[in-house]
């Protein structure tokens, strides 16, 4: 079983940090895993996600429905359900077959938005990504729901006008899917940091492991720098716990490794990379708790 490393940050967090993006891998033998998955991760119990939040001083955090389960969001659920509605939300994934009461059933348990992994299969065809977006936002709209989009920064480039025009907001996981290697003056990331800056779009500053070559994520702080100074009221951020590490092992069905991550000092570089403490706080508290509804809404 996934156990946490004791990371203390350096500086206290605010009071109500959120951490927007955390995966649960329970027991198979209760929560089978999909049998065409693209990988296997280790266990990651809901306990030992809360004692490292515990230890990190995160008060608040964001269940996403990883891959490996499909259309089943039973392990999520039990998450919601065991770390209760002041401290979890959650985001699920459906599909057109998904009825209206099971969506219904989803968003008394805590969900408040939906994952469209794009990423996962290497989606390239923007009128495929924007189809399903477009299906998958008319569901939720009713709900109040959020959709979350994991793709490449080409590709929501290409769907950035089918992202304007939907009726909920979009999140976009992992810093948009911008990778540090390409540089801060792509025109893909200028499609994307139009809609940010347009109010259309929230960003995960979230796994910088997956967009850095550098040890220490150094060659993300000009990226991070230029998604805040967008609009930081559009900013979120994420560990992306237990730190899956999809293609890590020889087979999809082997246990792949976690990658090692310095969480603590993910955080300070945040800090650090903010403009001022009071956008730090923003970040870590304000924007989860109007996006996910937490505080009573």
């Amino acid at each position: 079983m996934t156990t946490p490393s004791i990371q203390r940050p350096s500086s206290q967090l605010p009071p109500d940090a959120c951490d927007c993006h955390t995966h649960v891998f329970l027991d198979e033998r209760e929560f089978p895993l999909l049998p065409a998955r693209r990988y296997t991760p280790p266990p990651a119990s809901i306990e030992a996600l809360a004692q490292w939040h515990d230890a990190l001083g995160i008060a608040r955090v964001v269940i996403v429905q990883p891959s490996v389960y499909g259309l089943d969001n039973a392990a999520t659920l039990q998450a919601l359900r065991q770390l209760g509605p002041t401290r979890a939300r959650g985001v699920a994934v459906i599909d057109d077959a998904t009825t209206d009461a099971q969506l219904q059933s989803l968003d008394a348990a805590g969900v408040r938005g939906v994952r469209v992994n794009l990423e996962i299969d290497r989606e390239g065809d923007a009128r495929r990504a924007t189809a399903q977006l477009r299906r998958t936002a008319e569901r939720v709209a009713p709900l109040g729901w959020h959709v979350q989009v994991y793709a490449s920064l080409p590709l929501l480039a290409d769907c950035a006008a089918a992202i304007r025009e939907l009726p909920v907001p979009v999140v976009l996981d992992h810093y948009a899917g911008a990778q540090a290697v390409d540089g801060p003056d792509t025109p893909a990331l200028a499609a994307v940091l139009a809609l940010v800056e347009e109010g259309r779009a929230f960003v995960k500053l979230s796994a910088p492991y997956r967009c850095s070559t550098m040890p220490g994520h150094a060659d993300m702080e000009t990226l991070a720098r230029r998604f805040i100074d967008c609009n930081p009221e559009r900013m979120l951020w994420g560990s992306d716990w237990p730190h899956p590490q999809p293609g890590a092992a020889a087979s999809a069905t082997e246990v792949s490794a976690p990658h090692e991550v310095d969480n603590a000092g993910v955080l300070a570089q945040l800090r650090q990379w903010s403009p001022d403490a009071r956008t730090f706080d923003r970040i870590l508290v304000d924007n989860p708790a109007r996006l996910y509804g937490f505080g009573g809404d």
